[in-house]
């Protein structure tokens, strides 16, 4: 009778020890850090919470954090502990790892920690300028009124291109906030404007709805120069545009530490991919995601995203492994 109650007495342990096992792998839980409220990336990131707790049937859960950017959200990676996903351009990562630029005087053993789990929409240069035709060229901003913004990556990179081509002296420069250029283009205040978002970026919708307007597409050769990511804006993603674009981007990663385990890992990952065609259903920009962008990616790829991609036989560049 007492070996039995011993018996009874261990399994009822090893039973509550699986069933609280079971427990914890059923209701995962995630931060998800990207931008601020009311920007595309935060939209994003409300979508991708979605996706994945249906994708999980609600064993995992991202929750939402507000951001005030990319330096912030690697910054965060000292202090967080387990399941941590952020977002972040592969450059600035790669700067944390080597302790320069922004983080020249934050230098933190952790930053070695971050690995990557797979790509999300870019961050694309568009040009916007009011007119019929369909593509121009960017010696056509000459003698135009171009509003650009302050203080974001678009405005950077709108007058990096400026000065880069020869155009600055040419082009009458506005850097009034960017979020009044469609009403400002549509009222004739200004001929063109620059904004750097995913595509379809929703204020070029709201311009090319109401309003006759181009997309600037650049060479190879000038893409090349500017060392910018390449990226095509299909033909038909804005209405009147019947063109692709060629144009750059900046890429955008979900990235995590070592400190998330690979099974978490894995399943996230494998739920993204098997989640984003629904998702671009709902949501243009998540269609321009596709496993080519691995290459875009710089470091290392978390232990549990690599094996998912090994399983699915998409090919992984050596240099991520």
């Amino acid at each position: 009778m007492l070996q039995f109650l011993r018996l009874m007495t261990v399994s009822g342990f090893l039973l509550g020890a699986l069933s609280l096992s079971l427990n914890a792998h059923a209701d995962t839980r995630l931060t998800y850090k990207s931008a601020s409220a009311g920007t595309a990336y935060y939209q994003m990131g409300v979508e991708l919470s979605e996706a994945i707790k249906t994708g999980t049937e609600g064993d995992m859960t991202l929750t939402l954090e507000e951001s005030q950017g990319s330096v912030q959200n690697v910054m965060e990676v000292m202090a967080r502990q387990g399941n941590y996903v952020f977002t972040a351009p592969p450059g600035l990562v790669t700067r944390a790892r080597e302790g320069s630029g922004p983080f020249e005087n934050r230098q933190n053993p952790r930053f070695q920690e971050i690995r990557a789990l797979f790509p999300i929409p870019s961050l694309t240069m568009h040009f916007v300028v009011a007119g019929d035709q369909d593509v121009l060229a960017l010696d056509d901003l000459t003698g135009k009124h171009l509003l650009i913004g302050k203080g974001s990556f678009g405005a950077r990179e709108a007058q990096r291109y400026l000065d880069l081509f020869g155009l600055t002296d040419g082009v009458e420069v506005d850097d009034a906030d960017v979020g009044s250029a469609p009403d400002a283009l549509k009222n004739g205040q200004i001929d063109a404007f620059a904004t750097a978002s995913s595509f379809p970026a929703p204020n070029v919708i709201e311009t090319a709805a109401s309003h006759d307007v181009g997309l600037v597409s650049l060479s190879d050769e000038q893409v090349a120069e500017t060392g910018a990511t390449p990226q095509v804006i299909p033909a038909g993603t804005y209405s009147s545009i019947d063109e692709d674009v060629l144009t750059t981007s900046l890429p955008v990663v979900a990235y995590s530490t070592t400190a998330m385990d690979d099974d978490t890992a894995y399943t996230l990952t494998k739920t993204f991919w098997e989640r984003r065609e629904a998702m671009a259903e709902n949501s243009g920009w998540w269609g321009s995601i596709s496993p080519e962008m691995l290459a875009n990616l710089q470091g290392k790829l978390h232990p549990g995203a690599l094996r998912y991609y090994d399983e699915a036989g998409i090919e992984v560049p050596d240099s991520l492994r």
